[in-house]
């Protein structure tokens, strides 16, 4: 354990270099690809209503139906929920490398697999869809634990939550990239093919061309995945995996010593770069004070925000239903997505990649963050259906009736403050190596040395 703990210590000690930023980009470019894929689908389900579900004589056009839609938005969700588990499991058993290669690929062939959904048929194009949608999810899946599991591996422990804080804030950057990329496809095709209104003539409106629009935006997430595979090939094998779980420490050091300066037992002959920190956006909030203040206490503030916030929309609704109220809400129901980002939402993914033994890290972040995926999906759709109406007539076509928005709004308020209570069970990883979180270093000189390192001694039994 001795001879482990070496090139370890040295991880953990290793300056700010530029691999760590290359581990970074080649994570967050996957991370990237993720969310444009997961989302952009709901900036093509208006399209696909008009295509294929047209109806002659309706004064609206087309609209998927609401199992349609329901199936459309959610089979990728399903997906991603079960490619975390078993991608997070295999990533234990065969390696992160080899697994990550995986997910990249099946990420790549059903991003264009969706885009080439056959057959003009509603029912069959949606079913195709729908298929080829849930493999893409699949393979999303798998790279939520293999990334925040190789970003904590690479990392020393003074930064190491900035770095897979800032692995997963690229996708914040993917959201973005998707709507802005069809804002484009959308604009170039409405200059490249004129249709009159709706109201004008309703079937000619949505010219033929329109098909291609919502699979070049699908097909376009296979890009920047496309990009990254060579470089995620290059990585090795992380050092922690190599020498706590393969049980080589000569060729996790070799790979080490490859790819960083890393003092094991000699001079650092290399230079190594200053910090970074300043390249970071400055809306990151949390990439910078995650290793400041705590993942604690960022969870702490997130929750507890979103709590009172969420109530401040829920208990006045009808307030800011009134004429010149919008702004306030749309205010009020940004801050609470603002702390979901700087809190649970980074946390949660920071803190599974922390917390348990090498030999488990992958498997436990999936099983974390299926969990997660699971309270997302539950949260979008039976929001879908408990903010309609309390009165049958007046919800939208095809769901029943509802608890109205201002019931469906307290219980989410009570959801934060649900979680805001099951924050204290978190064990603190500030300034932490990932061997004393886990105890792995109980038997170790080494781990003797650094008992006390932290004022917060909570740490997860293995």
């Amino acid at each position: 354990m001795a001879g482990d703990m070496k090139v370890l210590n040295a991880l953990d000690s290793a300056k700010t270099q530029w691999y760590h930023f290359t581990a970074i980009i080649i994570a967050g470019m996957g991370f990237f690809t993720d969310a444009y894929d997961l989302f952009c689908i709901s900036l093509v389900t208006k399209l696909l209503g008009r295509i294929y579900y047209h109806v002659d004589g309706s004064s609206k056009p087309g609209s998927l139906p609401p199992n349609v839609s329901a199936a459309v938005n959610g089979v990728a969700f399903c997906g991603t929920l079960a490619g975390q588990l078993f991608f997070g499991w295999l990533g234990d058993k065969m390696g992160r490398k080899k697994v990550y290669g995986m997910t990249l690929m099946l990420m790549c062939l059903c991003s264009i697999a969706s885009g080439l959904s056959f057959s003009r048929e509603p029912k069959t194009v949606m079913a195709t869809l729908c298929f080829f949608r849930f493999w893409l999810g699949f393979g999303i899946g798998g790279d939520y634990p293999l990334s925040a599991t190789i970003m904590s591996e690479y990392s020393n422990k003074k930064t190491r939550g900035a770095f897979i804080a800032a692995v997963f804030a690229m996708q914040g950057f993917g959201i973005l990239g998707g709507g802005i990329f069809a804002i484009i496809i959308s604009a170039v095709f409405q200059a490249c093919f004129k249709a009159p209104a709706y109201q004008v003539d309703p079937l000619g409106s949505t010219v033929p061309q329109a098909d291609y629009v919502w699979r070049i935006i699908l097909m376009a997430g296979s890009l920047p995945a496309l990009l990254s595979y060579y470089w995620r090939m290059k990585m090795p094998e992380t050092a922690r995996y190599t020498a706590l779980v393969a049980k080589n420490v000569k060729q996790a050091t070799a790979d080490m010593v490859k790819v960083m300066q890393v003092n094991i037992g000699t001079e650092q002959k290399e230079p190594v770069v200053k910090s970074g920190k300043e390249f970071v956006p400055g809306y990151w909030f949390t990439v910078f004070l995650i290793d400041r203040i705590g993942r604690f206490t960022i969870q702490v503030i997130g929750f507890t925000m979103m709590t009172v916030f969420m109530f401040a929309l829920a208990i006045p609704y009808h307030h800011w239903t009134l004429p010149g109220h919008h702004i306030g809400f749309v205010v009020l129901y940004s801050l609470t997505f603002f702390f979901a980002n700087f809190g649970p939402n980074a946390t949660t993914f920071v803190v599974p990649a922390e917390i348990f033994p090498a030999r488990l890290r992958s498997t436990c972040h999936g099983i974390s963050a299926a969990c997660g995926k699971l309270g997302a999906m539950v949260g979008a759709f039976g929001f879908l259906y408990l903010a309609q109406p309390q009165d049958k007539s007046k919800a939208d076509a095809g769901y029943p009736a509802g608890i109205g928005v201002r019931n469906s709004l307290i219980v989410l308020g009570v959801v934060n403050l649900l979680g805001l209570f099951f924050t204290f069970l978190v064990p603190e990883s500030k300034g932490k190596s990932l061997e004393e979180m886990s105890r792995e270093n109980e038997n170790s000189e080494e781990g003797t040395e650094v008992e006390n390192h932290s004022s917060d001694n909570r740490t997860v039994p293995v």
